[in-house]
């Protein structure tokens, strides 16, 4: 039997709302995503108050595009990503959109509480920048190469 083909990555830009409150991780996640070449548009909130007012379109937020995924730290101030993720997964024009969360706990309650809020997936961030940018290229395997996104609305 003849090898299957491997998907051809999507040719359609694929937007990521990256929801994190550390500058450092923030600058290693684009320079990570720049290195592993990800189609992408990559939109970042600082917090979840931020969060949450991007994917209402409110405020400046208006015309904010709708993502294809979310990329979401649980320990930030002001509103944690437990409860960020939440709000997205009972908003009914949001709750569609994956959720992964990537952050630095390794609780086995936020694994738990993650999965429970309807996380499509639990992801440690690694130390360091090498296993960082391997990490980011599994991912693109995986999430912008294999997944098929909900439409936009």
């Amino acid at each position: 039997m003849p090898d299957t083909p491997l998907p051809q990555p999507k040719t359609r830009q694929v937007e990521i709302l990256l929801v994190e409150d550390s500058e450092p991780d923030i600058l290693l996640t684009l320079e990570a995503f720049e290195e592993a070449r990800v189609p992408n548009r990559l939109h970042v909130a600082r917090d979840g108050v931020e969060a949450l007012r991007f994917l209402r379109g409110e405020g400046e937020y208006a015309n904010a595009p709708r993502p294809d995924l979310i990329l979401l730290d649980i320990n930030m101030p002001r509103k944690n990503g437990l409860e960020v993720l939440r709000e997205i997964k009972t908003d009914s024009g949001l709750g569609s959109i994956p959720v992964l969360m990537l952050t630095t706990s390794q609780a086995d309650e936020d694994v738990r509480n993650s999965y429970e809020r309807h996380a499509s997936g639990y992801m440690v961030k690694p130390v360091g920048f090498e296993n960082f940018l391997h990490a980011i290229r599994a991912f693109e395997d995986f999430w912008l190469t294999f997944v098929r996104f909900p439409p936009r609305m």
